[in-house]
């Protein structure tokens, strides 16, 4: 073997290395892991499952709300849901048929909702307005039209 294929094979090998090592340490030390123990629910059951039973928007804190909300062809439930200024919004969401999307525009939130599992997502509004949702995931033939609003008053 030449020397130079010595050096190339030796280079590239340690490369691979330090790249698995950052991998690993960003998994474990700063824990950037995928999410485990995942919820899963009965998608054949949801509405009959709490607290997907009884979707809609609560008030669980000082200036804090927690909203339960199934996803289904073309719709969301709740369709409305409003809130305060500087409210912190807890979204617990699951899908009832297909896999959808659940992107609030102005905002960092994008999930996949997926059938059979549990979501959850923390939002802080601070600004006033009318925040789009939108699904982002092809659903059907009605996809375009599957969208609400979040008003942040």
């Amino acid at each position: 073997m030449h020397l130079d294929e010595k050096i190339w094979l030796t280079l590239s090998f340690g490369m691979i290395m330090i790249f698995m090592f950052i991998t690993g340490y960003q998994t474990f030390a700063l824990e950037m892991g995928p999410p485990s123990h995942n919820e899963t629910i009965d998608p054949q059951k949801v509405s009959e499952t709490p607290p997907f039973d009884q979707p809609g928007i609560k008030k669980i804190g000082e200036n804090e709300y927690e909203v339960v909300m199934t996803l289904q062809i073309f719709s969301f439930d709740p369709m409305e849901i409003e809130v305060p200024a500087g409210a912190t919004v807890h979204f617990t969401l699951t899908s009832k048929d297909v896999v959808h999307g659940f992107q609030v525009a102005d905002t960092n939130i994008n999930a996949m909702v997926m059938p059979g599992h549990i979501q959850k997502i923390t939002q802080t509004f601070d600004k006033p307005g009318e925040y789009l949702v939108l699904c982002n995931e092809y659903c059907g033939a009605g996809h375009q039209l599957m969208s609400t609003t979040i008003t942040v008053k």
